[in-house]
């Protein structure tokens, strides 16, 4: 079977195309690429699936042949903190071994640039080639060894120059953190010890598990149950905070127990780095919010809108850092991916979730409260839904283009344009579009649609799934 590199690294099913000798193949190419590069140091790390461990020790003998001294985490590490060392240690790349949100069947190996944020699609690119080349380290190597990395200290150190602590100090509720027995198990806590914060704190699904208590590791409504119930007796600015697998994404749900969704999330956070003083252009993927077009058109931000994937992001962000005058603010994903100015080129649940906290502390308004503010300015309302539809024998790119491509009408809205920068998003009347995407690492149609209302938004969703029933695709 064949390897291929999606949105963001390589993921496939364990034993099946996920083994030991393909990820030795990926690591040989990936090695041969940081040692032409000049290249002497990298960094492993991994998250709780299943094996993460022995692939790992696949990685790092791969990478130990072929000359480079590898800092490798003990233990499970978040996303986040293995892109941050990569950063400070001044590394030529970074691995992170791990599938993210998608089942606990999957397993995925993260490239990592050495600017600290998940490798450009021109690295990927060559490592790709040289993956299908099958190299090999070849001629006399140096020494190699494998470093203990214990990075959470100085990854801590660096929020705190992120983050208001005496705002922080001023929190008026009880904070939670959903780890989905993932990565970031752990690490927001530590956080609030380090920095002698006397917040409120509970865990939940803090046990690192690789089945993720039954559900898939990611930090949407269907996955949450856990969460909202024991959200729902709490009032106030008391919140969750929820992270992904690797702690990279991150989701949030409020007192009361109602899903905050990663669209109010990057809402509420561009609008707080605002109050700040902060200032810089805003980058969003294809399939998010038009909430987040109208708040950059209030506050007079430029906006660019990239394909899915947060590579394109990062790309945006070393573009800023190689051109002041193009430096990002934030840049944020449908799935939960956030960065901001400051900080790495990189999705971070754990900052987010802390950077959530300190704007509900400043302003000493709920998270709800915060998003009707942005609602009010903008003169949008919001209301997103999305469904995933498992491909059958049949369904192609192709068929979907032809299908959605011709379209003129959805659900009563016409169609007002088309937007072909990943899949297809149809631009429709009345502030709506509907958007329809293959994952680039699961064998789905991802089904996006925002409208005006709640009905609206339900009736354009059932047409958009009804409408590729035709190209065999069923509810995953």
């Amino acid at each position: 079977m064949s390897i291929r590199f999606g949105t963001d690294g390589w993921r496939d099913v364990i034993a099946d195309n996920f083994t030991y000798a393909n990820v030795a193949r990926v690591a040989t190419a990936h090695a041969v690429y940081l040692v032409s590069q000049g290249g002497q140091d990298v960094v492993l790390g991994h998250d709780t699936r299943f094996q993460s461990e022995g692939f790992a020790d696949v990685i790092e003998q791969t990478m130990k042949a072929s000359g480079l001294r590898v800092h490798r985490a003990p233990t499970f590490i978040p996303t986040p903190a293995v892109s941050f060392a990569v950063r400070f240690l001044g590394a030529a790349g970074g691995v992170m071994l791990t599938a993210s949100h998608n089942p606990p069947e999957y397993h995925g190996y993260k490239l990592k640039g050495p600017y600290g944020g998940s490798a450009t699609p021109s690295i990927v690119a060559e490592v790709e080639a040289l993956l299908a080349r099958d190299v090999t380290s070849s001629g006399p190597l140096p020494p190699a060894e494998t470093v203990g990395l214990d990075i959470q200290p100085d990854y801590f150190a660096a929020l705190d120059l992120l983050l208001d602590q005496e705002s922080l100090r001023g929190y008026r509720g009880k904070l939670f953190h959903d780890a989905m027995g993932g990565a970031g198990a752990g690490w927001i806590e530590a956080y609030l010890r380090h920095a002698g914060l006397p917040v409120t704190f509970e865990a939940i699904r803090s046990r690192p598990t690789p089945m993720f208590y039954g559900v898939n590791p990611e930090p949407i409504a269907q996955n949450l149950g856990v969460t909202v119930d024991r959200l729902k007796g709490e009032t106030g600015q008391t919140f969750a905070v929820v992270t992904d697998g690797d702690a990279d994404r991150v989701g949030v749900v409020v007192a009361g127990g109602a899903v905050f969704n990663s669209h109010q999330i990057f809402a509420v956070l561009l609008h707080h780095l605002h109050r700040k003083g902060l200032r810089g252009r805003v980058v969003k993927t294809v399939s998010g919010s038009g909430i987040i077009d109208r708040l950059c058109e209030v506050l007079g931000l430029s906006l660019l809108e990239t394909p899915v994937g947060f590579k394109y992001i990062t790309d945006a962000f070393l573009e800023g850092e190689a051109d002041p005058s193009l430096a990002v603010l934030i840049g944020g994903e449908e799935s939960g991916g956030l960065a901001s100015r400051g900080h790495i080129p990189e999705r971070d649940g754990i900052f987010n979730g802390l950077l959530l906290l300190e704007a509900v502390a400043v302003s000493g308004k709920s998270l709800l409260e915060l998003f009707a503010e942005v609602e009010e300015l903008t003169n949008f309302r919001h209301f997103y839904g999305r469904n995933d539809l498992r491909l059958q024998t049949g369904q192609s790119r192709e068929t979907l283009r032809a299908l959605v491509g011709s379209l003129t009408h959805l659900a009563g809205h016409q169609v007002e344009g088309v937007n072909d920068k990943d899949g297809v998003k149809l631009v429709l009347s009345g502030g709506a579009f509907a958007m329809f995407r293959f994952s680039g690492t699961e064998p789905l149609v991802r089904v996006y649609v925002e409208a005006q209302s709640a009905s609206e938004q339900q009736r354009l969703l059932g047409a958009a799934t009804a409408l590729l029933s035709s190209t065999s695709a069923h509810p995953s």
